[in-house]
């Protein structure tokens, strides 16, 4: 399992300081961009992802919540993301999509909302390097997880073994060290959880924990 620390749960006033908190123990550095079109909420840009890049080695987990994602692709590369997450939901023609990000050579995922089929991933599961299933509404963190979601990741992970496909299976809201277990048992292989670690008193030990509280 591997963990993903979203920053949006984090202090804007000081996200390096954040930062500092988690990476020996993090895995990527989950970042969510929104535009208060496609989510009602909007976050940061690339000017904000490039100055970050300066200061940490973790990857760049960057999950585009937003419209016409082809035009912001190539700013997102060039400020240091290394996996760019597109929504099924927002693009148009999600192939085109996929070959562009994955031109810049650097991972491709797409995320579904926790009411999109997984149906509508079918002739792009082979292109993919991930599969980002949301178990709340996109836009806030803090919210709860929505317990059907994981019939969801089980479904996502069976159609991976019977296709014998390699893409990993992220599981993004409302994850905490009460039900990481669960979402991982499902078929989960990276676990994002904003809130349970950055507004917890101890964000590295809160990762360990998460870590522990799979392993019981």
């Amino acid at each position: 399992m591997k963990i993903a620390p979203s920053i949006l749960s984090a202090n804007f006033a000081n996200l390096l300081e954040g930062i500092r908190k988690i990476e020996k123990n993090a895995d990527l550095l989950h970042i969510d961009v929104m535009d208060g079109h496609f989510v009602p909420n909007i976050s940061i840009g690339p000017v904000v992802v490039k100055s970050l890049r300066k200061y940490t080695s973790l990857p760049f987990d960057v999950h585009l919540m937003i419209e016409n994602p082809d035009l912001y692709i190539k700013d997102f590369v060039k400020a240091g993301a290394n996996i760019v997450t597109v929504h099924q939901e927002a693009c148009i023609h999600l192939h085109r999509t996929i070959q562009k990000i994955k031109s810049y050579d650097i991972k491709a995922g797409v995320a579904l909302n926790p009411t999109t089929s997984l149906d509508t991933l079918k002739y792009i599961l082979q292109d993919i390097d991930m599969v980002l299933i949301m178990t709340v509404n996109p836009g806030f963190g803090g919210q709860k997880f929505i317990d059907s979601m994981l019939k969801k990741i089980e479904e996502l992970s069976s159609i991976r073994e019977n296709l014998n496909l390699t893409f990993e299976i992220e599981v993004d809201g409302g994850i905490n060290v009460h039900n990481v277990k669960q979402v991982v048992e499902a078929g989960c292989d990276i676990i994002v959880a904003g809130s349970a670690i950055f507004e917890s008193t101890d964000p590295s030990q809160t990762i360990k924990e998460l870590r522990e509280a799979v392993k019981r």
